[in-house]
């Protein structure tokens, strides 16, 4: 007789779908689908470290990519925890709405490793892939730009990273108080051990060879910063996750 299958954890994604993204006083999004924007964060985060000279935020449009973009760096969906950890609980995250993270220096020198992107966005970025906004999405652009020469500086780049994941932490805190009920769509994941079926292990090789060319992992929220560490300050050794804990975003670029 054949063994049970025996489930080892379980996730539960709830999607709140945004279809109004405008300019406002504060950074604040609702269950009824409206978003709001400000630049009221930006003198604090650039003051924070001095890599860094200047952050412009755009709301970009659907369909209006007819537009300059600096290199990307990240497409950033804005997820977070609202029980358990990476990979098992609940996770509420936005639809409609990607962060894109870009950046380049005072001296026009873009962030980028083995080939930038810079250029008309609607070139530049493909849509309607995993990770990518689709052509009814919003796209935040979040856009760095470095003192001389630190784009290409570890810490230029990294510094980029945590002061976006601080923008979009002002929408996950709001995201957590959102009632489950409310949300527009929800799925549900499971972990499961079949005892005496194969065994499969998929193998995903990473960037980790330092600068603008990182990965980071186990952050405190999906796609998240805080928190984690870099795949090269563990020795770019082989880690262990689950499916869940890859599904739930516990793996971040940082390119």
């Amino acid at each position: 007789m054949a063994e049970k299958e025996i489930d080892l954890r379980r996730l539960v994604i709830k999607a709140f779908h945004m279809t109004d993204v405008e300019w406002g006083e504060h950074n604040n999004i609702t269950t009824d689908g409206h978003m709001t924007v400000s630049k009221e964060m930006i003198d604090q985060l650039v003051a924070q470290d001095d890599c860094i000279e200047k952050i412009d935020i755009q709301i970009i449009k659907p369909g209006d990519h007819d537009r300059w973009t600096n290199t990307i760096m990240d497409i950033i969906p804005i997820s977070t925890k609202v029980l358990g950890k990476l990979g098992e609980g609940i996770t509420h995250t936005i639809t409609g709405v990607y962060v894109m993270l870009t950046g380049v220096d005072v001296n026009g020198k873009q962030c980028h490793e083995f080939g930038s992107s810079e250029g008309n966005l609607k070139e530049q970025l493909y849509l309607n892939r995993a990770g990518t906004p689709g052509d009814d999405d919003y796209i935040i652009s979040f856009d760095v730009t470095f003192a001389a020469g630190m784009g290409q500086e570890r810490h230029g780049p990294f510094t980029a990273h945590r002061l976006c994941d601080e923008f979009i932490q002002t929408y996950r805190d709001k995201l957590k108080k959102f009632k489950g009920d409310k949300c527009t769509e929800r799925h549900e994941y499971h972990d499961k051990v079949r005892p005496g079926k194969k065994r499969v292990v998929i193998i995903r090789q990473v960037a980790g060879q330092g600068a603008m060319y990182d990965t980071w992992m186990f952050p405190d929220e999906p796609s998240g910063v805080e928190g984690g560490r870099s795949i090269i300050d563990m020795g770019n050794m082989p880690v262990m996750i689950t499916p869940n804990e890859y599904r739930d975003g516990i793996i971040r670029s940082m390119q």
